[in-house]
């Protein structure tokens, strides 16, 4: 198709998001915020009468004691609590089909998602399919699931996919590997605790990775073109407070103060994306993971500066604006030359954090067929410009060799 047609769509096809979410009901959320936290959301959920609950969760935090610390009031509770620790990174239907089961049997009136993206993503399903008779598969897109779900509480225990403050899910397909997103404003969590207590022990690669996912959200909903809501004022504070503590929560697990601001950034870059979505970093970066396995915030991190460079001219003033707000350059400076300079405090961000530039697992003989998904899925998003497969194929480049 040629380039001219698919800016048309595109263009037709943010428009038509634009409008379809002026009729999306009001949403509701609540944050609660700093060292104790998540005691502060357990006691919530005990006042607003919850008897039955389910915890949604993966196995490892279970079996470090993290899941336990952090509902210790609902522990001394009458509250009834069963767990499903089923979920693996990169959910699957199959774990969400497990998950719905425990909550059938259990009765479960509301669910409780600890972990990082990947509990919390398929704790949404969960939510909405205990409720419902239909296939989730049908739900991916926007706006699908229109009936009502169970409550849903969360605490992250990793600062990085911005889920807690997001109303979409992706689920994985166990046969294809391809990923698809699920998001309608009814899988909001009603409320979260961004606890840094719960933080500390995360391995640094893990907040390197993490924390370079969250970086991305705040870029991507800063330099797209849907005009909405606090989207510019959150990315920016997810940007500066991400550039502010990434490297210092990677050099220190326990330094508390980075832990929190870290967390903090993340839920403002979840709160940005919530209104405006991401972009052709994440395009890229889902096929990455769908088809290598290779972690989502590894992923964008590999991908991310490439993709600012892909749309520089696009998204130059824009870009020009961040250099400023973290310090890479001055105000009122060349925006080009700013813009250029913001990119290279990415790339340096990321190397100070351990990640590396390249991957040995994506091959050259997969670069047409993950070109071709993820010109695709960059077509739905509201991206400064659109990818190309020669241009995609070009990243992949530069991100094997």
């Amino acid at each position: 198709m040629p380039m001219f047609l698919r800016k048309i769509i595109h263009w037709l096809y943010v428009l038509l998001m634009r409008v379809s979410v002026r009729f999306a009901p009001p949403e509701r959320h609540q944050a609660f915020a700093g060292s104790g936290s998540s005691r502060q959301l357990s006691q919530h959920i005990v006042r607003t009468g919850v008897n039955r609950l389910l915890v949604v969760t993966d196995k490892p935090l279970r079996e470090l004691g993290v899941v336990d610390r952090a509902i210790e009031p609902l522990l001394e509770s009458d509250v009834d609590i069963a767990y499903y620790d089923g979920v693996l990174p990169d959910p699957t239907y199959e774990q969400v089909a497990e998950g719905v089961a425990a909550a059938k049997a259990h009765g479960s009136e509301a669910i409780l998602a600890i972990g990082g993206g990947s509990s919390i993503d398929a704790a949404k399903i969960i939510a909405a399919s205990a409720t419902s008779d239909d296939n989730p598969q049908d739900w991916v897109g926007f706006g699908k699931v229109k009936h009502e779900v169970l409550t849903l509480y969360t605490i992250p225990t990793t600062s990085g996919t911005g889920s807690e403050a997001t109303m979409g899910a992706v689920i994985s397909d166990p046969v294809t590997h391809e990923k698809g997103v699920i998001s309608g404003g009814t899988l909001l969590p009603v409320a979260v605790a961004l606890d840094p207590d719960l933080i500390t022990g995360l391995p640094p690669h893990i907040t390197a990775a993490t924390g370079m996912d969250a970086l991305t959200h705040a870029i991507e909903a800063y330099i797209g073109i849907w005009e909405r809501g606090t989207r510019l004022r959150d990315s920016r504070i997810a940007v500066k407070l991400i550039f502010d503590n990434l490297a210092a929560a990677y050099r220190d697990g326990s330094d508390l103060e980075a832990r929190a601001g870290l967390a903090m950034g993340a839920y403002y870059g979840g709160l940005a994306i919530n209104q405006v979505n991401v972009g052709n970093v994440h395009a890229i970066a889902h096929q990455l993971g769908g088809k290598y396995g290779i972690p989502h915030g590894l992923a964008n991190a590999l991908v991310l500066p490439h993709v600012l460079e892909f749309c520089h001219d696009e998204a130059q003033g824009r870009l020009a604006e961040l250099a400023v707000l973290i310090g890479a350059g001055p105000q009122g400076g060349d925006d080009s030359q700013l813009s250029h300079a913001f990119v290279k405090a990415v790339r340096d961000l990321r190397t100070e954090v351990g990640i590396p530039d390249h991957s040995e697992l994506i091959k050259r003989e997969d670069y047409d067929y993950l070109a071709d998904l993820a010109v695709a899925e960059g077509s739905g998003y509201p991206v400064p410009r659109l990818l190309d497969k020669q241009s995609v194929i070009a990243i992949l480049t530069h991100i094997t060799d």
